[in-house]
């Protein structure tokens, strides 16, 4: 996935997901908040939303590359 999709996804800025995957800001440490690494694992599980009760599949649709 792109960086700006995942930020999209998540509801965070393209710089934060870079930061994520640096492991530091300005070289000090960033630790991925518990949140953000779940929203992840949902998102490589397919799951694009949940209520509380089911979960909403992700839709992905084919790229212009494809």
């Amino acid at each position: 996935m792109k960086q700006k999709d995942a930020a999209e996804r998540l509801g965070l800025k393209k710089r934060m997901i870079q930061y994520y995957e640096k492991g530091n800001r300005d070289g000090r440490p960033v630790e991925i908040p518990k949140s953000i690494r779940l929203a992840c694992y949902a998102l490589s599980e397919g799951i694009s939303d949940f209520d509380g009760l089911s979960a909403t599949p992700l839709k992905i649709e084919p790229s212009e590359t494809d």
